[in-house]
C-alpha cells in the first residue's frame, strides 16, 4: 500500500510539473521567437549593408534605334534561300536536343542581327585578312580587341543575348559583349591562318571580369603549325593562369587558350571554367555531350568524336578524332583513301558565305585602341585606366590602381606603364602604404639604369639602382645606398672585383652653394670582396679586403684551398705620425700582423711587408676616388631624372610622318617641289603664240613677214614681262629698306625712353625685315640671271615651232 501511495504522489508531481510548464512554454516561445526575430533583422539588415546600388552608366550609344538600317546590304536586312534552309536545320536540332536534353539549357544558335533578321551564329563570321602584321599574334590580336570594344550588360547573364550584332557594327561603335568579342576575335584570327573556335559555357565571376556574373565566351584558338621547338620553349607567363596545356587535340598537337573579354589567356583545366555548353566557327556547330561535373578539367577537345561532340552540320571538313602516335604513322592512309568518296556521299549541307561585310580597321582607329583613345575599367578594388599611344604627354598607356576600401577612397599602389619614352621608362610603381617608388627602364637609358627604387629623390636617402651590366665599362649590377652606407655589386671586371661597401661618418656642416656635390660624406671603411682569379695560387689571391680609414688599418682575406677548412689573412698598421723626435717610423714587425695556413719565408720579409702595404695604400686612394665617383654618379643620375621627369619628351618614328616633324616638314618640302614641277610643265605646255595668232583674221595664212613680226613682238612682250618682273621685285626691295631705314632712325631718337618691351619688339621686326630684304635680294639676283636665259630659250622655240619654221628659214 505504501508503494502504491508513493506512485500516485509521483504521478500528481508530474501532472502539476506538466502544468506549470504549459503556462511557462508561450512565455519562453515569446522570448525565443523573439530573439530568433531580432537576429533575422541582424541578418538582413548586414546583408543589405553589403549590397551595393550600382552608378548608373552613360546609356550606350549602340541601341538598335541608332542604327541606320537603310545603308546596310542587302544580306544584312534578308536571308538567302540557303540560310532559310539552314535556320530550318538548325530549328529542327534545337528541337531534338531539347527533348533528349531536356534539363541543359537551350542552345545559342541563331539569334538576329541589327536588322532584326535571324542569322546563325556560324555565319556571322567573316574570316578577314589584317593588314596590320601586329595582329599575326593571338595575344596581340585578343589584347587589341579587348582594348578596342567597350563592355554592354547582358539583359540576363545566365543566358545569351537575343541578339548578335555584326562585326562591322561592332567596330563602327566600339561596343559589344563577350560574344561581339568572339565573333570578331575569330575573324581575324581565321583570316590570319588560326582555327578558332566561339566556346559558350559557365566560367566563374573571377574569370569574367565586365558585368556578367557566371556567362563567359571564351574563345579556344589553335594554331595550325606549331614549330617542334615550341615545347622547348619556357613557358610563358599568363594573368592569372598557368601555362595552357598541350597535346589536347587530334595528330598535329595544337594548342589552346580560352579567353576572356580581358584578352588573358587561361588553362582550359583552370578552375574559372566551370563548363562549356557548345562552340562553333565558320564551318560548323558543335554541341558538347560530355559531363562537366570536374568543370573542365575531363573535357575531351576532340570535335571529331560524335560520342563526345554533337555536330551539326555533316561534313568532310570536321577535325579527325584523336589518334596516338603509333596508329598516327601513316599505315590508314589506303583507307582514308576509300573512305573519301564515302565521306563525300554523306555530305548533305554545306554552311552559306557570311552576310558580314569584310572587316576593315583603318590605321586611325588603329592607332587608337580604345574607344576615344580612352578605357576604364572598373574592378573590386582596382581600377584600371588605358590610354592610346600618344595621347598623353607623359606617354602614359596604363595605369592600375589597387584601393583598400570597396568604395576605392584609399589607394594602396598604383602601377603605370609608359611607352615611347626618350628616357626608356617603362613601368612606375608606387606604393601608397610605404612610400616606395620602383621605375623599371627598357634597355639604352644614358646611364644604363634598369631599375630605381626609391623613397624620395633628395641624395644621400635610401634608394636601390640596378643597371644593365652589359652596357657599363666598369660592369656594375647594383647599387644601394643608405644615410650612412652604400654598397656595389660588380660583374665580368677584370680586377675580379664583385663587390663594394662603403660606411659614411657624419656630414661635417659647412657652408656649401652647391650642396652635397661640395660637402661629400667622410669614408669611414670601404669593404671589397672578389671573385677567384684562376691565374694566382689561392694564398695569394685576395678574397676581401676592409680599408678602416680612420683607424689607419687594413685587413685581408685570402681565398681559401680546396683542401683546406680556413683561409690565410693578413692585417697592416699604418702609422703617418712620427716619433718625439719628430723621425718618422719605420716599418716594424709589428706593423704586419699575418695568419698564414702555410707560413712562407718571403712573406716575412720587411721588404716584401712593406711594398705590399705601399701598394694597398694606392689601392685605398684608388677605392676612395671610385667611392667619390658614384657618389658623383648618383647625384647626376638623380638630377637627369628630375630633368626627364619635367621633360617627359617622346619618341617619334621617322616613319610618322603625322607627328615627326622634321620627316613633316620634308614631305611639305617634297609637295612643293613636285607642285612647282608641275606648274613648270603647265606653263612649258602653254600655246606662247595664241595671244598674237588671235590679231590676225582668222583661217588666214601667215605670210614670211607676218610670221617675222609675230616673232618679234612675242620676243618684246617676254622681254617686257622680265623687266616689269624685275622693277617689281627691285620696288618691293627698295621699299622694305626705306622703312627699315626709318624704324632704325626712329630708334635712334627715342632710344632712352624706350622700354624693355619696346626693344623687344624693334628687335623682332629688324629681324624679320633684314630677312624679307635678303629673300628679295636673292630673288633679284636670279631673276638678272635667268632672265637672259628665258629670253634665249624662247627665241629658241620660236624658231622650232612648226608654225614658223617653214617661213623663218629665210631669216635663219
Amino acid at each position: 500500500m505504501e508503494v502504491l501511495k508513493e506512485k500516485v504522489e509521483e504521478e500528481e508531481e508530474a501532472e502539476r510539473a506538466e502544468r506549470g510548464e504549459k503556462m511557462m512554454r508561450p512565455m519562453e516561445v515569446r522570448k525565443e521567437e523573439t530573439i530568433m526575430t531580432r537576429e533575422i533583422v541582424r541578418d538582413l539588415e548586414r546583408k543589405l549593408l553589403e549590397i551595393e546600388v550600382p552608378i548608373p552608366e552613360k546609356p550606350s550609344t549602340f541601341t538598335k534605334d541608332a542604327i541606320d538600317i537603310s545603308k546596310l546590304p542587302l544580306s544584312y536586312q534578308s536571308n538567302t534561300p540557303k540560310e532559310e534552309h539552314l535556320l530550318q536545320v538548325a530549328d529542327n536540332f534545337s528541337r531534338q536536343y531539347s527533348h533528349l536534353c531536356p534539363d541543359r539549357v537551350p542552345l545559342f544558335l541563331h539569334p538576329v542581327n541589327e536588322c532584326k533578321v535571324p542569322k546563325f551564329v556560324s555565319t556571322a563570321i567573316r574570316p578577314t585578312l589584317m593588314p596590320y602584321p601586329e595582329l599575326y599574334n593571338w595575344d596581340t590580336c585578343a589584347q587589341f580587341v579587348s582594348d578596342f570594344l567597350s563592355s554592354v550588360r547582358l539583359p540576363d547573364p545566365l543566358k545569351p543575348p537575343p541578339y548578335l550584332y555584326s562585326s562591322t557594327m561592332v567596330l563602327q561603335y566600339q561596343e559589344g559583349n563577350c560574344f561581339d568579342f568572339s565573333t570578331l576575335l575569330c575573324s581575324m584570327l581565321i583570316g590570319t591562318g588560326y582555327d578558332a573556335y566561339c566556346v559558350y559555357g559557365y566560367g566563374s565571376r573571377d574569370l569574367c571580369h565586365m558585368d556578367l556574373t557566371r556567362e563567359v565566351c571564351p574563345l579556344t584558338m589553335k594554331p595550325k603549325e606549331v614549330v617542334k621547338e615550341e615545347e622547348k620553349a619556357p613557358p610563358k607567363k599568363y594573368a592569372a593562369a598557368a601555362e595552357p596545356p598541350r597535346g589536347l587535340t587530334s595528330r598535329s598537337r595544337r594548342v589552346q587558350r580560352p579567353t576572356p573579354c580581358t584578352a588573358c589567356g587561361y588553362s582550359t583545366q583552370d578552375d574559372h571554367f566551370l563548363g562549356i555548353e557548345s562552340l562553333w566557327n565558320h564551318k560548323n556547330y558543335w554541341v558538347n555531350m560530355q559531363d562537366c561535373w570536374n568543370c573542365c578539367k575531363d573535357l575531351v577537345f576532340d570535335l571529331g568524336d560524335p560520342v563526345r561532340w554533337e555536330c551539326l552540320l555533316l561534313g568532310t571538313d570536321k577535325p579527325l578524332l584523336s589518334l596516338t602516335e603509333e596508329e598516327d604513322d601513316g599505315t590508314n592512309d589506303d583507307d582514308d583513301v576509300e573512305n573519301l568518296g564515302k565521306e563525300d556521299e554523306d555530305k548533305s549541307f554545306d554552311m552559306p558565305c557570311s552576310w558580314v561585310e569584310q572587316i576593315e580597321i583603318s590605321p586611325e582607329a588603329f592607332e587608337t585602341r580604345c574607344p576615344n583613345g580612352k578605357k576604364v575599367i572598373q574592378y573590386q578594388r582596382a581600377r584600371l585606366e588605358k590610354w592610346a599611344p600618344y595621347l598623353n604627354n607623359n606617354g602614359l598607356v596604363c595605369r592600375l590602381t589597387t584601393y583598400e576600401d570597396l568604395e576605392c577612397t584609399k589607394t594602396l599602389e598604383i602601377k603605370e606603364w609608359f611607352q615611347n619614352r626618350e628616357d626608356m621608362l617603362e613601368l612606375k610603381h608606387i606604393n601608397k602604404v610605404t612610400g616606395l617608388n620602383i621605375d623599371y627602364f627598357k634597355p639604352g637609358h644614358p646611364q644604363a639604369l634598369r631599375v630605381h627604387s626609391y623613397t624620395s629623390m633628395q641624395p644621400g636617402m635610401d634608394r636601390v639602382m640596378e643597371f644593365y651590366e652589359t652596357a657599363r665599362v666598369d660592369g656594375l649590377i647594383k647599387r644601394e645606398e643608405t644615410p650612412r652606407t652604400m654598397t656595389e655589386y660588380y660583374q665580368g671586371r677584370p680586377d675580379f672585383l664583385s663587390y663594394r661597401h662603403v660606411s659614411f661618418g657624419p656630414r661635417i656642416k659647412k657652408l656649401a652653394l652647391n650642396g652635397a656635390e661640395s660637402n661629400p660624406r667622410p669614408m669611414v671603411k670601404i669593404t671589397e670582396r672578389f671573385f677567384r682569379n684562376p691565374a694566382k695560387p689561392a694564398d695569394e689571391d685576395v678574397a676581401e679586403r676592409v680599408f678602416l680609414i680612420l683607424d689607419e688599418r687594413i685587413q685581408l682575406r685570402y681565398h681559401c684551398r680546396e683542401d683546406h677548412i680556413t683561409a690565410s689573412k693578413r692585417e697592416f698598421l699604418w702609422r703617418t705620425k712620427g716619433d718625439s723626435k719628430g723621425n718618422k717610423i719605420i716599418m716594424t714587425p709589428d706593423m704586419c700582423l699575418s695568419f698564414e695556413v702555410e707560413p712562407m719565408e718571403h712573406t716575412k720579409k720587411l721588404l716584401y711587408q712593406y711594398e705590399a702595404m705601399m701598394k694597398l695604400k694606392n689601392e685605398e686612394k684608388l677605392s676612395r676616388r671610385q667611392a667619390w665617383e658614384s657618389e658623383q654618379e648618383v647625384l647626376e643620375i638623380l638630377k637627369l631624372r628630375e630633368e626627364e621627369e619635367a621633360a617627359h619628351a617622346l619618341t617619334i618614328s621617322i616613319y610618322d610622318t603625322k607627328r615627326n616633324k622634321k620627316s613633316k616638314e620634308y614631305r611639305e618640302a617634297m609637295e612643293r617641289v613636285t607642285h612647282e614641277e608641275h606648274l613648270w610643265q603647265v606653263e612649258a605646255q602653254l600655246d606662247y603664240l595664241a595671244p598674237f595668232l588671235a590679231q590676225l583674221p582668222p583661217g588666214e595664212k601667215l605670210t614670211r613677214w607676218q610670221a617675222v613680226r609675230l616673232k618679234d613682238e612675242c620676243l618684246s612682250d617676254f622681254k617686257q614681262r622680265l623687266i616689269d618682273k624685275a622693277n617689281l621685285i627691285q620696288a618691293r626691295f627698295e621699299k622694305e629698306t626705306q622703312e627699315l631705314q626709318k624704324q632704325q632712325q626712329w630708334y635712334q631718337e627715342n632710344q632712352v625712353t624706350l622700354t624693355p618691351e619696346d626693344e623687344d619688339l624693334y628687335l623682332s621686326y629688324c629681324s624679320q625685315a633684314m630677312f624679307r630684304i635678303r629673300i628679295l635680294e636673292q630673288r633679284l639676283n636670279r631673276h638678272k640671271e635667268l632672265a637672259p636665259l628665258k629670253y634665249l630659250a624662247l627665241e629658241e622655240k620660236l624658231n622650232k615651232d612648226p608654225r614658223l619654221v617653214e617661213l623663218l628659214k629665210v631669216f635663219v
